[in-house]
C-alpha cells in the first residue's frame, strides 16, 4: 500500500478519524465512545477503512461494473505487497464524488487520510485489520458483480443474506475479534471466534429488517429475500409501496425471528470479550441491547419499515442505555438488561 505522505501529525489524524466516524455513523460512534485507547483509534480506523468500501457499494449513481472496478482497486491499493497507490483509488472515484457530499462521501474524498493514519498504526494492528477488511471490500465487489445486469442488490435467498450479512458485517466482527484476541489464551479466543460471527450477524440482519424501504429508495437494494417475499405475493419493487406494507410487514417479522435466534451465541460472544489494551464491555454491550431493543420494535410494528422508512429505538432508551453503563454495569447485568428491554423501552 502507498498512501503517500503528509504533514499533518499521527494526533491530528487520528482526531479527525473520529470525528469523522462521528459524522457518518451516529450508533458506532456510540461504540467508539466507549472505547478507551489504544482500541478506540484501532476500532475508528478500521471502520473507516470499511466505511469507504460501503459507501462506494451503495451508491446508486455509480454503474455497477465501475462500482465493483472502484471496489477491487482500492483492495489492491490497501495490500501491502501491490504496486496500485491509494491516490490511483483517489483519482478514480473522484468523478463520482457528489459536488454536495455528505460525510459519508467526505471520508471517501479523504481516503489517502484514513490509510495515512492506518499506516501509523502499529504492525500487528495493521495486520489484525487488514485481511478482514479486504475480505469485505472483495465480498461487496463479488455482489456489485452479481447484479451488476439490474443495478441494485437482490437478494435471493435467507443463504444468500446471510452470505452479504458476512461481507458487510462479519468480517468486521472479525476485525475486532483479531484485535481482541492478540493477548487472550486460547479458551478465551476460541469462544470469541466461534461466536463472532453470530455476534455480527445479529447486528447486521437487524439492520436489514429495520431499513427496508429507506435501503430500496436511497440505495436500490433489496435485501429481503426474494424467496420469502415471493411467499407473500411481492416483488422487490413492493417494498416501499405503502399498499402493501402488511405483506412485507410479514417478512420483515420472519427476518426478525432470523436474527433473533443469534441472540445467545452474541451474548456469549459479549461475556468472553477481554477488558484489555482499552476494551470495555460497553462498547459491544451497548450494540447488542439496541438490537434486543430494535427487535422488540419491529414485532411491535413491522409495517413501520414500509410507511414510515424504517423503524428506530426511542432515542430516550439509547441514552438511557449509554447512562446505565456510565454508572457502572457488569458482565452479569447483561441478561437482565436483555430481558428488560425485550419487553419494553429502558427508562
Amino acid at each position: 500500500m502507498h498512501s503517500g505522505s503528509s504533514t499533518r501529525t499521527v494526533a491530528e489524524n487520528l482526531e479527525w478519524c473520529h470525528d469523522a466516524v462521528q459524522g457518518v455513523s451516529r450508533t458506532f460512534a456510540i461504540t467508539i465512545d466507549a472505547l478507551e485507547e489504544p482500541m478506540a483509534s484501532r476500532i475508528c480506523v478500521g471502520y473507516l477503512l470499511c466505511r469507504i468500501a460501503d459507501t462506494v457499494e451503495d451508491a446508486g449513481h455509480i454503474p455497477a461494473d465501475e462500482k465493483a472496478a472502484l471496489l477491487r482497486r482500492y483492495d489492491r491499493a490497501l495490500a501491502p505487497d501491490d504496486a496500485t497507490t491509494v491516490q490511483e483509488f483517489r483519482d478514480a472515484v473522484g468523478p463520482w464524488i457528489p459536488e454536495d457530499p455528505n460525510d459519508d462521501w467526505d471520508v471517501v474524498a479523504a481516503t489517502p487520510r484514513v490509510t495515512g493514519t492506518f499506516g501509523s498504526l502499529p504492525e500487528p494492528t495493521r495486520t489484525a485489520l487488514l485481511d478482514p477488511v479486504s475480505e469485505l471490500v472483495t465480498g461487496m465487489a463479488t455482489f456489485v458483480d452479481r447484479y451488476a445486469d439490474i443495478g441494485g442488490l437482490r437478494i435471493e435467498t435467507i443463504d444468500e443474506l446471510e452470505e452479504y450479512c458476512w461481507y458487510a458485517a462479519g468480517t468486521v466482527g472479525d476485525l475486532i475479534t483479531n484485535l481482541l484476541t492478540e493477548e487472550t489464551g486460547p479458551e478465551r479466543t476460541e469462544r470469541l471466534e466461534t461466536n463472532a460471527r453470530s455476534f455480527a450477524l445479529l447486528l447486521q440482519l437487524v439492520n436489514v429488517a429495520k431499513d427496508v424501504a429507506a435501503d430500496y429508495r436511497e440505495e436500490d437494494n433489496v435485501y429481503l429475500p426474494a424467496s420469502w417475499l415471493a411467499d407473500e405475493g411481492l416483488t422487490a419493487e413492493d417494498v416501499a409501496d405503502p399498499e402493501r406494507a402488511g405483506d412485507v410487514a410479514r417478512v420483515v417479522e420472519r427476518v426478525t425471528d432470523h436474527a433473533a435466534g443469534y441472540l445467545d451465541d452474541a451474548q456469549e460472544y459479549l461475556e468472553a470479550l477481554p477488558e484489555t489494551q482499552g476494551n470495555t464491555l460497553a462498547a459491544w454491550a451497548i450494540p447488542y441491547l439496541l438490537a434486543v431493543a430494535t427487535i422488540r420494535e419491529l414485532r411491535a410494528r413491522p409495517a413501520d419499515v414500509v410507511t414510515e422508512g424504517s423503524v428506530k429505538v426511542p432515542r430516550s432508551e439509547v441514552f438511557a442505555l449509554i447512562g446505565r453503563f456510565d454508572e457502572g454495569v457488569n458482565r452479569s447485568s447483561i441478561d437482565d438488561l436483555r430481558g428488560r428491554m425485550a419487553e419494553r423501552p429502558l427508562d
